[in-house]
């Protein structure tokens, strides 16, 4: 058997480590077509290194669910803060669209405390989390649900998203470039966020620490569009500086002085 390239490689570890791959987002990774993405694709099913989906494939044997897992896992104290510190931006009564992530998983969480939220969502994570609330109205997108996470996607989601104008809109990041960009990696995802900041009057940007130094394909937009970003560290000067430029009110979601003397 030929042994894999070294872009079939690196897409193989890509779809280890977020759980799927989808051919838009990787084409413009490594710069290639999709045709060519899609016979990288093709060859790594045909070894059952992947499993085929629509637009893209899926890493084999549950293991995409145990890497959404995972990311939970990691900087879980650091999100859990994040989530509390953003839901104090948000009064009771409030209308919010809640997007895909681990963290405004952890914001949904927090808004359980809330009275009447209405909060419309693509992420069935944070669905569940809410419909506990009496109080609450939540709304979920249509669209393509995705295995590794539950998040919904696709044009239809992205449909029905415009149909709204809410009081604020939670969205996360998987990277955050030194200039100022906003990334993710999966181009539908995209699509869904660029479309809850447009519905927004506030846009409330949450992600952790680690996403200073990490690298994501698809671009989402940039700090600019963004009216608060709560973090749980200070970011890198260049980061305060563009936020500082911008009108951006940069929030640290820091540990209490309680926390720190148990750690």
């Amino acid at each position: 058997m030929d042994r894999l390239t070294p872009r079939q490689a690196d897409i193989l570890a890509l779809a280890r480590q977020h759980g799927r791959v989808d051919v838009d987002g990787l084409a413009l990774h490594f710069t290639v077509t999709p045709q060519t993405i899609r016979k990288d694709l093709n060859e790594l099913c045909d070894r059952r290194l992947l499993n085929r989906m629509h637009g893209g494939a899926t890493y084999p044997s549950g293991v995409a669910n145990y890497g959404y897992e995972a990311r939970r896992m990691l900087a879980a104290d650091g999100k859990r803060r994040i989530g509390l510190k953003a839901a104090d931006l948000i009064p009771d009564h409030a209308s919010i669209i809640i997007n895909i992530g681990t963290t405004t998983e952890q914001v949904a969480m927090a808004l359980r405390r809330h009275e009447g939220i209405m909060a419309v969502t693509n992420n069935i994570n944070a669905a569940n989390i809410l419909r506990e609330v009496q109080s609450a109205e939540v709304v979920i997108a249509g669209g393509l649900v995705r295995h590794s996470d539950g998040g919904v996607v696709g044009e239809a989601a992205v449909d029905f998203i415009r149909q709204f104008r809410v009081d604020y809109a939670i969205i996360g990041a998987s990277a955050i470039d030194a200039d100022g960009t906003l990334l993710d990696f999966d181009f539908r995802e995209v699509k869904v966020a660029q479309a809850i900041i447009e519905t927004a009057r506030e846009t409330i940007l949450v992600a952790d620490a680690m996403k200073f130094s990490r690298k994501a394909p698809v671009r989402i937009g940039h700090l600019e569009q963004i009216d608060v970003f709560v973090t749980d560290e200070p970011p890198p000067p260049e980061i305060t500086e563009i936020c500082l430029a911008a009108g951006v009110r940069l929030e640290i979601a820091a540990e209490t002085s309680a926390e720190q003397s148990v750690a």
